[in-house]
This record gives structure tokens, C-alpha cells and sequence, in this order.
């Protein structure tokens, strides 16, 4: 059964400064989704030429295109509902792979930071489970207890291969790692950027979200919030996908905040 509804108000501001014409992609907008409701969102940009709005990856959300030069400050508002049943995939096993939808066969693979091919030879030794649900529930325990939470301990280059022989990272690190062991595992997952309430200090989050029993389900192996308070920005293969603000020539941030407050 899904918890009590729960309203939050969502802030984000992304202040930043280019010294040359840049295209940027956003991806900072809640997904409109049945366990997360969006009452309203508002996203304004100032400085940038006008905005572009395109499809997110597998049909979920938005992404929005603009082109700027010089000082572009972003903001976004939303008030969203979420409503959603904690995380019980135990019992759950993985479809044929031959039933997936031919978008999902991506996440059955190795990607840029989630080279999931090295991992075959020791999740197949470390990790039995009588299903694939507690499998990703022993995989993600593992995560969780071997890596320490080390801010500025990674950078954009770091993979879950690195992440594996350091023991430690941030919340990209820690989802890398576990799609990585899940997709050695033929298990189909995929990244998940979120807002997160009560998430301290506040910040876009990243999680997991792996394909069991014909849907997605939710899973933070940081374990710093509930699957129960997240609000899904974007998805995707791996950190490539769904970073909040990809720039296509360089930039130096002045300012940034989250704010995810219960209403």
C-alpha cells in the first residue's frame, strides 16, 4: 500500500556564468508520473535565447535546450504530491528479456560509467538469491555497507570501476555501482536524477531504478532517503543522461541551490 500522500514544494536556482555562446541541455523538471503528481511547475530562464522543450529519455518528462552567453540565471518551482509504496521487490523476478520493450534492452548493457561487463565474474560468485528482487536488495546492501560517503572524493571521469577499488563517492558513485552489478546480473536498470526531501545537505540526488515484475521500482543504495521521498527528474543510462545541466562549452557556477520542503 502506498504511504500517505505527501506534498512538497520543490525550488531549484542554477546561477552560472559563460564566456562564450554555449548550447546547454536542462534536465531539472519533475516528472508528471502516477506516483508523483505535479500540481504545477514553472521554469523561467534569463539571459539565454528562447527555450527549447523536448522529450526525456523513454518518454518520461522533459528536457529544455537553450543557448546563452554571458550571465544565465535558471529557476524552477514545482509543487508535487508524491504517493508512493516503499520498495518490496523481494519476491520479484525479471521478465523474458525477449518481452521487454526494445528501449529497456539498453539497460541490460555496459555504459560510459557503468561498465557492467567487469563485474560478471564477481556478482555471479558474491550474490545469490533464490530471485532476482533480493539479489538487488543483496547487491544493494553491499553498495552500501562497503562504500563511505566522501564528498568531492569523484569527479565526472570517476565509473563504477573506480568507485569498486576506491570504496568511495557520492550518490552518482554509489548508483553507478549497483547498475553496474544489476546489469551483470541481467538485470535491466537504469539512473534516476531526483529531488529528495529531507535529503541533508539538500541537493539533486541521484538513485536507482531497476525493472522487475514489468515495472520499475525504486531503490537509493546511499540509503540517505526513502524511495518514498523522491521525485524523478529524468532517467537514463548512467550520469551522461540525466545531469541537470549539460554544457557544450564551458561555464563557472555563481550560485546553486535545491530546496525540497513538505508543504
Amino acid at each position: 500500500m502506498p504511504n500517505a500522500p505527501t506534498k512538497v514544494s520543490i525550488i531549484a536556482t542554477l546561477d552560472y556564468q559563460l564566456d562564450h555562446p554555449a548550447d546547454v541541455l536542462l534536465a531539472i523538471e519533475a516528472i508528471p508520473m502516477l506516483d508523483q503528481q505535479l500540481e504545477h511547475d514553472l521554469l523561467r530562464v534569463k539571459g539565454s535565447s528562447p527555450l527549447t522543450t523536448i522529450e526525456g529519455m523513454d518518454g518520461l518528462g522533459r528536457r529544455t535546450w537553450l543557448h546563452a552567453e554571458g550571465r544565465i540565471a535558471i529557476n524552477y518551482a514545482a509543487t508535487a504530491t508524491i504517493a508512493r509504496a516503499p520498495t518490496a521487490i523481494a519476491a520479484l523476478d525479471v521478465v523474458a528479456h525477449n518481452q521487454l520493450p526494445p528501449a529497456y534492452i539498453s539497460y541490460l548493457m555496459p555504459s560510459r560509467y557503468c561498465p557492467s561487463d567487469r563485474f560478471a565474474n564477481f556478482v555471479g560468485t558474491r550474490f545469490q538469491a533464490a530471485t532476482k528482487g533480493q539479489q538487488v536488495l543483496d547487491m544493494a546492501a553491499w553498495v552500501h555497507g562497503e562504500l563511505t560517503y566522501v564528498p568531492g572524493s569523484s569527479d565526472g571521469s570517476t565509473s563504477a570501476a573506480d568507485t569498486f577499488l576506491s570504496r568511495q563517492g557520492v550518490c552518482r558513485d554509489y548508483a553507478h555501482l549497483l547498475i553496474a552489478f544489476c546489469r551483470a546480473a541481467d538485470i535491466p536498470a537504469r539512473m534516476v536524477s531526483a529531488y529528495a526531501l529531507d535529503l541533508d545537505p539538500p541537493d539533486f540526488h541521484a538513485v536507482v531504478e531497476v525493472h522487475l515484475g514489468g515495472s520499475w521500482h525504486l531503490i537509493d543504495p546511499t540509503r540517505l532517503v526513502p524511495e518514498t521521498n523522491l521525485v524523478r527528474i529524468a532517467v537514463g543510462r548512467d550520469a551522461t543522461d540525466v545531469g541537470f545541466m549539460t554544457i557544450f562549452g564551458t561555464a563557472q557556477m555563481i550560485d546553486q541551490s535545491v530546496t525540497v520542503v513538505r508543504i
